[in-house]
């Protein structure tokens, strides 16, 4: 299949794109506005090509675990990484509550200046996926927006105490 669905978030911050794309890769700045509701433990940030984010996301007693693969990284403009659920040893994992869900995103996050904010475009692909990780992507999709949503206004938030 070729046409792969794609998840696109579109947002601009009242921000300079340095600042943002340190939200994005400074781990003491990503913990606050990554996984809204949840407790956000960095456990591994290394945003280079070959590099790793090890993520959890605790939710009262439970956890759920993610692995990050840099795969580019262009300072202020571009970072390009595959996204897994893994287990609590990082190995990758079926989501436990989407076992359809695809096991690895392709996730490009672009920056960009728009005058003295920035312009932030996500997307999200499933790769290498079957055909049932597709329809599943597929169906969510329109769900998508809830979660990055919130997260996107807890950065919103994030940048104006950040400028203060």
């Amino acid at each position: 299949m070729t046409d792969l669905p794609t998840y696109v978030l579109d947002r601009m911050f009242d921000a300079p794109r340095a600042l943002v794309w340190r939200t994005w890769t400074e781990a003491e700045y990503l913990s606050r506005w990554y996984g809204p509701n949840v407790t956000t433990i960095i456990h591994k940030l290394d945003v280079r090509p070959g590099g790793v984010w090890l993520n959890e996301m605790k939710m009262g007693e439970r956890s759920g675990y993610e692995r990050m693969a840099y795969g580019e990284v262009e300072p202020e403009a571009r970072l390009v990484w595959h996204h897994s659920m893994t287990d609590a040893d990082w190995n990758v994992i079926a989501n436990p509550m989407m076992p359809d869900w695809p096991r690895v995103l392709l996730t490009v996050v672009t920056f960009a200046d728009d005058g003295t904010r920035t312009r932030l475009r996500l997307t999200w692909t499933p790769h290498e996926a079957s055909e049932a990780e597709i329809a599943c992507f597929a169906g969510a999709m329109a769900g998508l927006d809830q979660g990055w949503g919130k997260g996107m206004q807890i950065l919103e938030e994030l940048l104006a105490e950040l400028q203060g």
